[in-house]
């Protein structure tokens, strides 16, 4: 069947009650747009999830994709030792993105792991799919200092891997906007913090994709975001492919942009 939906999230640890305690609440909208995201995969009930994530492993000349057969997690370094997951990998969709992502000439593979353990840019989006999904593998790809075309043509790749094995699959992108919205944020204040949170979040909201290449890297750097990259791969995915676009929510209150966004 292929890709039948994908889902741009962010991944904040303090969505998770036991890291925010109380927290949470301040980012309310985010979190009610999760459970939404989550109920919709969980009513899809893909055979793989694929999560792209900033916090894994990330090279700057080479994509790298999760080996082996499966690995664990856990909050503790957020507080929350005690919430903790477990997934299986697709290692047949694994394989199959690696073959073809070589013959596209991009350079992804499974080698140079650092950590097995999960990151929380996958934990936190798996955290919520798990209460509606229980029976899925997953497929686990971080990103690269490679230019935006490649990351795009990398989702290419994962859609035709998806088409090539049948299998029913869900992308989800998890990546934060800007790190930089309010002077008393992690990374302070920039203007282009707010602007960047604006385009993306027009862009993503029209499903205008090709527009992502469009960013130049140096207001991307000035505006410290999190995800670009991640949407783009997603974005590659759903190359050709007519969606509908929906967006979620959007709020900033701890000076860190939160964009939920869904394409059926």
């Amino acid at each position: 069947m292929g890709i039948t939906a994908a889902f741009m999230v962010p991944h904040p640890p303090l969505l998770v009650p036991e890291v925010g305690r109380g927290e949470e609440k301040k980012i309310q909208r985010t979190a009610d747009a999760y459970e939404e995201v989550a109920r919709r995969i969980g009513a899809l009930m893909p055979e793989t999830v694929l999560v792209i994530s900033p916090h894994q492993a990330m090279y700057a000349d080479y994509f790298h994709i999760s080996p082996g057969t499966g690995a664990k997690g856990d909050f503790g370094q957020f507080g929350a030792g005690g919430v903790r997951m477990g997934v299986s990998y697709d290692t047949a969709f694994v394989k199959e993105l690696c073959r073809r992502a070589g013959a596209r000439g991009l350079p992804a593979g499974t080698e140079g792991e650092r950590d097995r353990r999960l990151d929380h840019g996958t934990m936190v989006p798996l955290y919520f799919v798990g209460r509606y999904l229980k029976d899925y593998q997953l497929v686990r790809v971080g990103l690269s200092g490679l230019p935006f075309p490649m990351h795009y043509a990398l989702g290419k790749c994962i859609r035709e891997t998806a088409d090539a094995l049948g299998r029913r699959t869900v992308v989800v992108a998890s990546g934060d906007l800007s790190h930089r919205l309010k002077a008393d944020g992690p990374y302070g204040y920039q203007k282009e913090g707010p602007e960047y949170d604006r385009k993306l979040m027009d862009v993503m909201g029209r499903a205008a994709f090709l527009e992502l290449l469009d960013f130049p890297e140096s207001f991307c750097s000035k505006a410290g975001e999190c995800g670009h990259r991640s949407f783009v791969i997603m974005a590659g995915a759903l190359d050709k492919v007519q969606v509908t676009p929906e967006r979620l929510s959007y709020e900033g209150p701890f000076g860190v942009g939160y964009g939920v966004c869904a394409y059926t």
